[in-house]
């Protein structure tokens, strides 16, 4: 089983130990604000190929990478005017650029699953302090097998990826819950190529510049997520819900009671306050929550699509969608 330790009872020990397993080329699940990340060294192909096999993710669908500032951003990505704004109004935090590759930077090209882009993100809290002493970029995709519901704890991660671990950082549960926004922009244009973290008013209200939506969602995998089927926990997923049947959890937003729910295997609110803040930061716990109820279906009541509930409604119809095809 995987060491754990507590980076706010053992900081050093945690940076110390985390760079020793990163150097030998195998990956660290490490705490971020979105998610918990399953990192390695991004200029290792060795290193990258072990996050694909831990996680059954397919070689097609790339990873980001992490760095602790832009001078280590500036090694490996050209930036244009707009996404370097983005950039500076918004890193650390939640938000992944896609960028042109450098032609002499040393990020594996298994890493960017052989595209002429980068998603590359600066990540808050202890993880960009790993990245900063490792001294090179970290990719990250989320520390779980491939398709299904993301941790944001320590505990999650031990539970899946466990047995197939060296180490995991558990810094308590991510304060945000979903993975990045991710952006690229094109032709001075903005595009969303995945919601997340970041609510895009707050992109729109700093460039004044219209994010623009994917007309069909997954027709081209430039950025993680962007798969039909994601997110997905053993138990079926119905949405919109408005009633609960007895054998379904059932999850709902915003308090208000539904029909049927004294019946129901499980009840879960997101936020009874009505929060998208605090639904987004419980939204993978819950699932996973629902999931272990052993209920045959987990029933989503109706979220707002208004700020982050785009991706908290982004990660549960991907939850929801025919699971027939390759997963990520």
């Amino acid at each position: 089983m995987a060491e754990i330790i507590d980076t706010g009872k053992e900081p050093e020990a945690a940076l110390a130990r985390a760079c020793a397993v990163l150097a030998d080329g195998l990956p660290v699940a490490i705490p971020t604000e979105t998610v918990y990340g399953l990192a390695a060294d991004a200029t290792n192909p060795q290193a990258i190929a072990r996050i694909y096999e831990m996680k059954g993710r397919p070689r097609f669908n790339p990873l980001i990478c992490h760095v602790s500032d832009f001078e280590m951003a500036d090694q490996h990505v050209d930036f244009d005017p707009l996404s370097r704004w983005l950039a500076e109004a918004f890193w650390p935090g939640p938000l992944t650029l896609i960028l042109p590759l450098k032609a002499d930077s040393t990020v594996h090209a298994l890493a960017s699953a052989g595209l002429d882009t980068l998603g590359v993100r600066m990540p808050d809290g202890f993880s960009r302090g790993v990245i900063a002493r490792f001294g090179r970029p970290l990719a990250a995709p989320s520390a779980n097998t491939s398709g299904k519901i993301s941790p944001t704890t320590a505990a999650h991660v031990e539970a899946d990826l466990g047995d197939r671990l060296t180490l995991i950082l558990d810094a308590g549960p991510s304060g945000i819950g979903l993975e990045s926004t991710i952006i690229k922009v094109e032709g001075g244009e903005i595009h969303l190529l995945r919601p997340g973290g970041l609510d895009v008013a707050a992109i729109e209200g700093l460039t004044g510049k219209k994010v623009l939506r994917p007309e069909t969602a997954g027709a081209i995998i430039e950025a993680p997520g962007m798969l039909a089927s994601h997110y997905a926990p053993v138990a079926g997923v119905r949405l919109n819900a408005t009633e609960a049947s007895p054998d379904e959890a059932l999850i709902r937003f915003g308090g208000a009671a539904l029909p049927g729910e004294d019946a129901a295997a499980l009840v879960l609110d997101l936020s009874a306050t009505g929060d998208l803040s605090e639904a987004a930061a419980n939204l993978f716990a819950f699932m996973k929550q629902a999931d272990a109820s052993g209920a045959a279906t987990i029933a989503f009541g109706s979220i707002p699509m208004e700020g982050l509930g785009e991706a908290i409604n982004d990660r549960i119809e991907r939850a929801a969608a025919p699971r027939g095809g390759a997963s990520s």
